[in-house]
């Protein structure tokens, strides 16, 4: 294999599993009041999924225009504050359960996907048009968050 295909694959596996494993719906979470247009649990494994091996089709597709224009680090960069950001938003929300914390984040979540979407046109269109399902799913994600935030204010710290 490839690095493209190594770095890709690698990114996509630890965001899906990391997040997964980060993310208990457990009681408190289906205490919570949510929104009468939240999709099912069950969607959300398959729709990050899908999400994600669309991103790391994306960074296969642009790697090597990346490489001759003297780019290569800086789109395996976006990648990675990508990662870090959107790694985030889980273990905020269900580990430390606290929604409101992790509507702080998702915006820096929502500028790196924008980040991707936009800078990597400039070695791929395809590559460009295969984040915007990421974006658009970080935006619905985001209006769900907000509004769990405003049917269940305040929220505090459990110890």
């Amino acid at each position: 294999m490839t690095f493209p295909i190594i770095f890709a694959v690698a990114w996509a596996v630890l965001l899906g599993l990391g997040g997964g494993l980060l993310t208990s719906i457990g009681e408190w979470y289906r205490d919570l009041a949510k929104p009468s247009w939240q999709p099912p649990d069950w969607l959300f494994g398959p729709a990050w999924t899908i999400i994600l091996g669309l991103a790391a089709w994306a960074f296969v597709l642009c790697w090597d225009a990346a490489q001759a224009s003297g780019q290569g680090g800086f789109l395996i960069g976006l990648y990675v504050v990508n990662a870090v950001f959107h790694f985030l938003w889980s273990p905020i929300f269900f580990t430390l359960k606290r929604p409101d914390w992790a509507l702080i984040e998702v915006p820096f979540l929502w500028l790196s996907v924008l980040a991707l979407t936009v800078f990597l046109r400039e070695f791929s269109v395809l590559a460009s048009w295969l984040i915007v399902p990421y974006l658009v799913w970080v935006t619905f994600a985001t209006l769900l968050n907000w509004k769990i935030v405003q049917l269940n204010k305040p929220f505090v710290q459990n110890n």
